[in-house]
């Protein structure tokens, strides 16, 4: 686990496809020294980001009540 470690999750995220949940991200964002200009773009694109990984997270609930519900095939 990458703990607020930005280079880890990078790394996390090129190697195994992870995205980071959005608290994280957050912490991430505000251990950082910004400008106010870089400070309102990734807030902005944390919002973007916020807002997509919860649409995902309903669409991947979805599939997964929908398995539960359903079988499992024999080994």
């Amino acid at each position: 686990m990458y703990h607020y470690d930005v280079k880890i999750a990078l790394e996390e995220l090129q190697e195994e496809a992870l995205l980071p949940h959005p608290v994280k991200l957050r912490d991430m964002i505000l251990r950082h020294k910004l400008g106010p200009q870089d400070a309102q773009v990734l807030n902005h694109d944390f919002q973007d980001y916020l807002t997509r990984f919860g649409e995902l997270q309903k669409v991947a609930r979805g599939i997964l009540e929908k398995l539960a519900a359903g079988q499992r095939k024999a080994s």
